[in-house]
């Protein structure tokens, strides 16, 4: 009896590699892992935000964790690829997907196999982490994808953008004006 309970607290993680660190997130909170494909820039989003993809007939926005993380982009290679994800934004069930440099594996961990986050020496806020994952004499970082996409960081990073704008860039707009039309020069 103490092995089915054992089981039944156990839960799997999907694990994917970004900027060489390793990270999981909640299996029954992805929805599919795809192969990399073109991304459609939207203007005004943060650079985390990489843009937009067409899954299936559905706009899917991509957050690539590594910029959001404070690192620079990585190269594309043949093992980059989009992890599709469920989050709740504003009450509704949101598809995301998550830019990997690769996947690893599907891992499955117990509580005992959990340990907190360090309070020192991991580049993502440890607010982000559920909880470091001890796997084959490693650690891997668990992600709360509730934390990491909501819509207020994400708005925070439309906010940051725009206040640490790169020389000879436009600046990102911390909300967007919908009803404010643009100007249009004087012709003389």
């Amino acid at each position: 009896m103490s092995d089915s309970i054992e089981k039944a607290a156990r839960s799997n993680y999907l694990s994917f590699v970004i900027a060489g660190e390793a990270y999981a997130v909640g299996i029954l909170r992805v929805r599919e892992i795809i192969e990399h494909c073109p991304i459609t820039r939207v203007p005004g989003m943060p650079p985390a935000v990489q843009g937009v993809i067409n899954l299936r007939g559905s706009v899917v926005p991509v957050v690539d964790l590594a910029v959001k993380f404070g690192l620079p982009p990585r190269p594309m290679t043949r093992w980059s690829c989009f992890v599709i994800v469920e989050v709740a934004l504003d009450g509704q069930q949101t598809a995301i997907g998550l830019l990997t440099d690769s996947v690893s594996e599907v891992l499955e961990l117990g509580p005992d196999d959990i340990e907190a986050p360090p309070s020192f020496g991991t580049r993502v806020r440890l607010d982000f982490l559920l909880g470091m994952g001890r796997h084959d004499g490693r650690f891997i970082m668990l992600l709360d994808l509730d934390r990491v996409l909501s819509i207020s960081e994400l708005l925070s990073l439309a906010t940051a953008a725009g206040e640490t704008q790169a020389p000879g860039t436009s600046p990102v707009p911390a909300v967007p004006s919908v009803e404010a039309p643009a100007e249009t020069p004087a012709k003389g």
